[in-house]
């Protein structure tokens, strides 16, 4: 018997897939506006940077949120996210320091279905 809300290995299965084709449409997305990708799920303790690109002398760490509708998307990126996402590119930063001279932001990418991605730039400010 499972607990009310617990989600079965279908549930994650499934979101897994949505979560991993998401990340490639938003790749696709910001390669079709001239980004390179540096690196995909970049992980470290408690999380990961879906994408990280770089354009330029722009190097972008990338937040994809896949949701049945683009509104419910940009509300997924909590404060909690941000912070982790944070001390995520910093760890990044760390092992790659060709990069610590280059313009840094963190974009998110909305997508939703029957719906061009939404690439949001410099969405929000890196945090302490």
């Amino acid at each position: 018997m499972s607990r009310a809300g617990a989600a079965g290995p279908d549930t994650r299965r499934s979101a897994y897939r949505r979560g991993h084709r998401a990340e490639w449409l938003a790749l696709l997305a910001l390669m079709l506006k001239g980004w390179r990708p540096i690196a995909r799920r970049y992980g470290g303790k408690g999380g990961e940077i879906d994408l990280i690109v770089a354009r330029g002398d722009t190097v972008a760490f990338v937040e994809v949120k896949a949701r049945a509708r683009l509104d419910d998307a940009a509300i997924a990126v909590t404060a909690e996210k941000r912070r982790l996402f944070s001390r995520l590119s910093r760890a990044w930063l760390a092992r790659n320091p060709w990069a610590a001279n280059r313009s840094l932001r963190f974009d998110t990418v909305f997508v939703a279905p029957r719906r061009w991605p939404l690439h949001v730039p410099d969405a929000f400010p890196l945090e302490p």
